[in-house]
């Protein structure tokens, strides 16, 4: 959605090239930068809640994307997609080496990737179909609901993986 529908949508919106080109970037680079920090975060506050709100500042940020107009209103909800992907990613591959045993953590990552980047590729032809038979707008709708609910089914399902050890005094 963001490297394909995204670009498609702003320009739709009357974007110039050089504000695509601008929201293109601030999305990867609040995700890359933020990430540095929420990885470390889940370290100190868990891996539950971070994935959780995560995932809803993901949603509320596809659908800022599909409410607003203005270049500075999709450059906020940019903002809001990248933090909730920071919050998201490294925490998720945290959770993994949580409940993994080293002898196969490599598979588990292995295996875990597998079914994300499948994520990706479903998550495209759905938005694709949906933005050729509806338009692009609802495209980011539907894939902000799905966000949203996989959220709420990580609420509901997920257990906290990260094993707090007793200081050391």
């Amino acid at each position: 959605m963001a490297w394909g529908l995204f670009p498609i949508y702003f320009a739709l919106s009357g974007l110039s090239l050089a504000q695509i080109g601008w929201l293109a970037a601030i999305y990867p680079g609040v995700w890359g930068i933020g990430q540095l920090f929420t990885g470390a975060l889940s370290d100190r506050i868990g891996r539950k809640v971070l994935i959780v709100w995560g995932m809803w500042l993901q949603a509320l940020g596809l659908a800022a994307i599909a409410s607003f107009n203005e270049f500075y209103q999709f450059a906020i909800a940019a903002v809001m997609l990248g933090a909730g992907t920071a919050m998201v990613y490294p925490t998720l591959l945290a959770a993994i080496g949580d409940v993994a045993h080293p002898s196969w953590r490599a598979s588990s990552v292995g295996v875990y990737r597998l079914w994300r980047d499948l994520g990706y590729a479903f998550g495209a032809v759905i938005a694709g179909v949906v933005a050729d038979i509806f338009g692009v707008t609802a495209a980011i709708w539907v894939i902000a609901a799905i966000t949203f609910i996989s959220g709420a089914v990580v609420m509901q399902r997920m257990r906290e993986t990260m094993v707090k050890t007793a200081q050391k005094k």
